[in-house]
């Protein structure tokens, strides 16, 4: 049987990816939940902390795996750069492997992301994974200007946040669901091709300021 808790956690990442944070009421989760709303704050103390343990349960084995992942691809890459699409399998392979076994996890990723929640749970949750995955892309791409890696960070989270928490692919006429473990050999190609590509024309200096903290989405 699970218990009160988990039952709460179930309920909320549920209701909080398919309707959003702001419009998922603690009554509306006790209700669903079959519990009273003492057992939330007995439990959680609030809404956001209700959150807050949400992602702990799903990002802290996926995060731990991305950089146990890195630390191999480091270790085989020795003193030299590493592979940078090695380097783009242990930041993408994990999330796909979470999306495949928890798919409301996802939805609720991209609803945080869609209602401007992502950077603060980013602050909280995947300092250790950004830096270590910016200093290892860093070293993977010497040639690339810091300001234009930084640039390509940001736009790697967009396009991460559409394959795994958009729609299902386009390029398939029946509606069947795929794997998102599928999509991923895809996803490195592309972006792998989108950081070796030349300097923009005209573009020696930055334009504007890049992204003070890149986010390596969910």
């Amino acid at each position: 049987m699970i218990d009160t808790k988990q039952r709460i956690l179930d309920t909320a990442e549920q209701l909080f990816g398919a309707q959003g944070y702001d419009a998922t009421s603690l009554r509306h989760i006790i209700t669903e939940a079959g519990v009273n709303l003492a057992a939330i704050h007995y439990h959680f103390g609030s809404k956001e902390e209700l959150l807050d343990e949400l992602i702990v349960r799903r990002a802290g084995p996926v995060n731990e795996r991305r950089i146990a992942l890195l630390d191999q691809v480091e270790a085989e890459s020795g003193a030299g750069p590493p592979a940078l699409e090695k380097v783009l399998e242990a930041l993408l392979v994990p999330m796909s492997e979470a999306a495949d076994r928890n798919p409301e996890f996802v939805r609720l990723m991209g609803r945080m992301y869609a209602e401007g929640m992502m950077g603060a749970i980013l602050q909280s949750h995947f300092q250790e994974v950004i830096a270590r995955f910016v200093a290892a892309m860093r070293k993977a791409l010497p040639e690339l200007p810091e300001h234009e890696l930084l640039w390509r960070i940001h736009f790697m989270t967009g396009a991460m946040a559409h394959t795994m928490c958009g729609p299902p692919d386009y390029t398939r006429v029946s509606s069947e669901p795929s794997p998102f473990r599928n999509r991923i050999a895809r996803l490195i190609a592309f972006l792998s091709g989108g950081f070796r590509a030349p300097l923009p024309v005209g573009q020696a200096d930055p334009e504007g300021t890049p992204p003070a903290n890149p986010e390596v989405s969910q």
